[in-house]
């Protein structure tokens, strides 16, 4: 059985090393990057607060609770062959450790994507008092580590945590193979609640109107929308522009913008700064809302 698994798997990493190699040539070559260091000392449970490690991984302390979407810490992505690491490498170094980051209650996936799910991470995060919550055909991947609960919800699935924490699977444009035969792999945004404070994390998306009048019966007081990986336009099928992300932020009626997906691993053509400059052209008079604008950065409601 095992030999099943991983011949398939080095085959198929050798076939995307060449192909990513053709590919490379027109990816921007960014420097090797550290960011800001978060000051997470002052944090206790009256507080909520959202600090950006990397990519899509964010820390969300919300009066005590603490949740962590898509985490991903490795220096490398993609197929991992023994101690070999066959993908790609980030360029801005996560602003907190595994470490500093420290037990977690939740951690939320929503895809099983190698940028946003990722298994040498999750080994280390994952312990008996964590409840994952994954997308539609992903526990499977799960079911090695000793989570409290791993709970997987297809889209408008609706689920109250033990913790009190509400999670909402939100329809989503993208894909969710891991593998070329992964195809029962779903993809999920999230919409949480906990003690009167509402939170959209969208997840990985192209534009799709699923998010329009999520704020109409009750705010939502931050979302949390990708601006990276659109170049070439092919690449919008599954990620949206800048200004698509605006557009879906805009159509939520949420309060502020935080965004993720751009400048920590080269994934697409354009230049890694662009997402942001551009989305802040996309803002005009109202880009105060948008709350954060490098690695490492916070917002505390």
């Amino acid at each position: 059985m095992r030999r099943r698994i991983l011949v398939p798997s080095a085959v198929l990493a050798s076939v995307g090393t060449f192909l990513y190699t053709r590919f490379k040539r027109r990816l921007p070559r960014p420097c090797f990057k550290w960011p800001e260091r978060p000051e997470l000392t002052t944090i206790d449970e009256t507080h909520v607060q959202a600090t950006w490690i990397g990519h899509s991984t964010v820390l969300i302390h919300w009066y005590g609770l603490k949740i962590l979407t898509d985490p991903v810490f490795s220096k490398r992505i993609g197929v991992h062959l023994g101690p070999l690491t066959i993908g790609m490498k980030r360029h801005t170094a996560p602003a907190l450790s595994i470490e500093d980051v420290g037990p977690v209650d939740v951690i939320l996936l929503s895809h099983a994507h190698m940028d946003h799910f990722d298994h040498k991470s999750l080994k280390r995060l994952i312990t008996r008092e964590t409840i994952v919550v994954s997308a539609p055909g992903t526990s499977r991947l799960l079911r090695r580590y000793p989570s409290l609960q791993t709970l997987e919800l297809h889209p408008h699935d609706k689920v109250t945590l033990a913790n009190g924490l509400d999670v909402r699977a939100i329809p989503v444009k993208h894909w969710g193979n891991r593998f070329p035969w992964d195809k029962h792999m779903g993809y999920n945004g999230y919409l949480l609640k906990y003690k009167g404070i509402r939170m959209l994390f969208a997840g990985d998306t192209a534009y799709t109107d699923s998010f329009k009048g999520l704020a109409d019966r009750e705010p939502i007081d931050l979302a949390f929308f990708p601006i990276g990986a659109y170049q070439p336009d092919s690449f919008q099928e599954a990620h949206c522009t800048p200004e698509q992300a605006w557009m879906m932020y805009k159509e939520s009626g949420a309060k502020r913008f935080f965004p993720m997906h751009w400048d920590t691993f080269v994934l697409s053509y354009e230049p890694v700064e662009e997402p942001y400059h551009r989305l802040v052209a996309a803002a005009k008079l109202d880009r105060d809302q948008i709350v954060i604008k490098s690695h490492g950065e916070s917002i505390r409601l």
